[in-house]
């Protein structure tokens, strides 16, 4: 079977080669995890506090830093995954959308929650990968809960816990 092709570009400097692989191996955990088995393609851009900051702007209408932004390519319902005719026709790949993460917020966030940056870089791209796979927390109740139970299982099938 053909492979996910997973990007990973960075606008800030101190990005090592083993971050990013680590980021390509969480996001491939996390589309086994939710049954993706049709080669995929996801952009991921690691960012600064200020480029996050105007993407967010920009496209939320949020005027501040964030730790992550999804951009799914479709309109999903948990537990729904795009077809594979849905492929680029030219790659055979299905585009599934971009995450920017700001390596500052997982810096912070790592401090204030007490673990280590490894954790939050894992947690915050399994985030992102359920948002392209159109899972969302905009409610406090079952949304959000569905959410957070497979965020955690994902990152306990990655040996990653609290």
């Amino acid at each position: 079977m053909r492979r996910h092709y997973i990007p990973v570009t960075s606008s800030v400097p101190g990005v090592s080669e083993s971050q990013t692989a680590f980021i390509r191996k969480v996001i491939r955990c996390a589309l086994a995890a939710e049954g993706v088995d049709f080669p995929c393609e996801v952009d991921v851009l690691v960012t600064s506090d200020a480029e996050i900051h105007a993407l967010n702007r920009e496209t939320r209408q949020v005027d501040r830093p964030t730790d992550v932004l999804s951009f799914p390519a479709f309109d999903l319902s948990p537990g729904e995954l795009p077809k594979a005719e849905d492929a680029d026709p030219g790659t055979g790949l299905v585009p599934l959308g971009d995450m920017v993460i700001s390596m500052e917020r997982v810096a912070a966030q790592a401090k204030e929650y007490g673990h280590s940056n490894r954790r939050e870089l894992a947690y915050l791209v399994v985030h992102s990968v359920l948002h392209l796979l159109g899972y969302d927390h905009l409610d406090e109740g079952p949304m959000k809960a569905q959410m957070r139970e497979r965020e955690e299982s994902i990152l306990a099938g990655l040996g990653i816990l609290r």
